[in-house]
């Protein structure tokens, strides 16, 4: 499970913005793109926004969330399905923290803001119950041809290997 899990971050590290998907209250599911960041403990996954986000508030109804990876160049997919929390912690967001943050939090009088100190800041952790994922390991001209060839035949293409991961 390891690898499968490796060969899952790398993806992940490749494609890096993902659609989150939540719950609201009144049971409707909605998506947005967030940036993954980069690795710490704590969850398998982390991504940074403003306080007072309704999404924050969708995750306190319900954490179970789905974090959605596509790239259209190789038509490789992750979907994975986990349980978010919610962090503040200070530490955590100054060992995560990148520069072009600063754009998503504009100046509102505060010298702090955009830093790793800007009180808005919160970190979404999202650890990982299952996940499926298409990794493709054949030359960009083979995908298009089995593409093509599934197109005239009817058949499935054959463009990668399905995997699945379950905790």
């Amino acid at each position: 499970m390891k690898s499968e899990l490796k060969t899952m971050y790398d993806l992940i590290d490749d494609m890096q913005i993902a659609m989150l998907t939540t719950r609201r209250r009144d049971g409707h599911l909605v998506s947005r793109p967030m940036d993954t960041q980069k690795k710490v403990e704590g969850a398998d996954l982390w991504f940074v926004t403003r306080v007072g986000m309704p999404k924050l508030d969708e995750i306190e109804y319900d954490p179970h969330v789905n974090l959605g990876y596509y790239k259209d160049r190789t038509r490789e997919f992750v979907s994975v399905s986990g349980i978010a929390h919610i962090s503040q912690d200070r530490e955590l967001i100054r060992k995560i923290y990148a520069p072009d943050w600063k754009a998503w939090f504009p100046e509102e009088g505060d010298s702090r803001h955009g830093t790793p100190e800007d009180p808005r800041m919160i970190l979404i952790g999202v650890d990982v119950h299952a996940a499926v994922f298409l990794e493709v390991n054949k030359p960009q001209p083979v995908v298009l041809y089995e593409v093509v060839k599934g197109w005239l035949t009817g058949t499935m293409p054959d463009i990668g290997e399905l995997h699945k991961v379950e905790r």
